[in-house]
């Protein structure tokens, strides 16, 4: 692969070329998460839209696991090429491949096994329990799918391929998009419905990035041939992928969180702030992009020892996330009413919903700052403060902040604790920046 990108590229230019197709990527992924949840909301059943929102954190579990493996392997393959160890990245890319999937399927038997304890754990009532079970049900048996996508759409962007990563993003959403009204109302399979047609579309994304791999990705391989991994290696690779597991995980535990404490308010609460969470996605999947779209020229500039363009790099990653994040949380504040009224039609259910979309929006240009913090941390392969970070925004710092705010301000204090701890999140990463990053700048060259 040619290394003119990652080495002599004007930074704006490097960085965009690499963040934007990942931007791309992950807003079609929302464009058909909107959609999912417009024709979920057509059915009229809010114990339906219920269901369906209790299940969410399935998804930010096994996001979790395949950033494990996607994000820790990225984070040395990119440091490999800054090295000029290239030879090293296929076997590397192998293991990646075949440890997602071997994790997937572990996962899967496990949830199946568990599925009712489970959807209580994650606040279903027995209005609401007999549709989660159903979308439960297959979005499980698809997760091997869900999981292995994650590792060719990180690696391809890694070796400079960022084109065909954000085309593994884009075909399975797009082939959602399309089958979703077919099995939901054609078919009349409702939860179960969407599920499956989630699920078609990660088997669509999996055959694309094998037949990818295979025919136009040099760099990169799924033959087991290939496979070969060293202690320190896999050392390496869970340094950085175990906290940037924990951040997903974390966000399992945020929506569990707020689910369970929404839940004495009613099922309609809980849907309510379902529809919110997707609608806060516009805002949160492009500065995600952004800020991890820029990883493989972070992690290549700090392998390769050149500290002067790797200041600029992170410097660039912190102006254009928080000035774009800005801009669209400004726009969704104000266009807080017809969104919400986009999915919802009782008055009452559309003030609270357009209540709670506003005070999720300042935390946006927060969490956009963090979010580069934790990439520039897995970049660079410090594990320790990624993972301090990743405990923080919807983990430890999350759960304090809606129990003291619950219990003071009861529903008011629910939908405002994202935004206390925000606050507190952004705070710990400015420490951390200072103990971890600055140091690295004393002796550029």
């Amino acid at each position: 692969m040619s290394n003119e990108l990652f080495e002599k590229t004007p930074i704006p230019i490097a960085y965009m070329k690499l963040a934007i197709p990942v931007v791309l990527g992950m807003v079609v992924t929302l464009v058909y998460n909107m959609v999912d949840t417009y024709f979920i909301a057509l059915t009229g059943n809010t114990a339906l839209i219920a269901g369906v929102s209790i299940c969410t954190p399935l998804f930010t579990l096994f996001l979790a696991f395949g950033d494990m493996i996607a994000l820790g392997g990225a984070s040395v393959i990119s440091r490999l090429l800054g090295a000029k160890k290239h030879e090293e990245v296929k076997r590397l890319s192998v293991f990646c491949t075949y440890a997602a999937i071997i994790i997937g399927i572990i996962v899967t038997v496990i949830l199946l096994a568990f599925q009712d304890p489970i959807l209580i754990f994650l606040g279903a009532d027995e209005t609401s329990l007999p549709y989660a079970a159903q979308y439960y049900k297959y979005i499980v048996l698809g997760c091997t799918f869900i999981i292995y996508t994650l590792v060719p759409s990180n690696l391809m962007r890694t070796v400079g391929h960022p084109n065909a990563s954000m085309a593994v993003s884009i075909l399975g959403a797009v082939v959602n998009m399309i089958l979703d009204p077919i099995f939901i109302f054609g078919l009349g399979l409702g939860a179960a419905g969407a599920a499956i047609a989630s699920i078609i579309g990660y088997i669509c994304s999996t055959l694309f990035s094998f037949w990818y791999i295979i025919n136009k990705c040099e760099g990169l391989s799924i033959n087991p041939k290939d496979f070969g991994i060293k202690a320190n290696e896999l050392g390496m690779i869970f340094a950085v992928g175990i906290p940037a597991s924990v951040t997903n995980l974390m966000q399992t535990v945020g929506i569990t969180l707020t689910n369970k404490s929404l839940s004495p308010y009613g099922s309609d609460s809980i849907a309510v702030m379902g529809i919110v969470l997707k609608i806060v996605n516009i805002v949160m999947l492009v500065i995600v992009g952004l800020a991890f779209g820029g990883q493989p020229l972070t992690g290549y500039v700090y392998g390769s020892g050149d500290r002067k363009r790797l200041k600029k790099v992170l410097t660039f990653a912190y102006e254009i996330v928080l000035g774009i994040s800005a801009v669209m949380a400004l726009i969704v504040a104000l266009l807080a009413n017809p969104l919400i009224r986009a999915f919802l039609k009782d008055d009452e259910l559309i003030k609270m919903g357009v209540l709670m979309l506003r005070l999720q929006m300042p935390g946006m240009l927060l969490m956009g700052m963090g979010l580069v913090t934790i990439c520039a941390f897995q970049s660079m392969g410090k594990g320790l403060p990624a993972l301090i970070l990743s405990l923080c925004r919807q983990g430890v710092v999350y759960a304090i902040s809606i129990g003291v705010l619950s219990a003071m301000f009861r529903f008011n204090g629910v939908i405002c604790a994202q935004l206390g701890a925000d606050v507190i999140s952004v705070i710990i990463a400015g420490v951390l920046f200072l103990i971890f990053i600055k140091p690295e700048f004393s002796s550029s060259k």
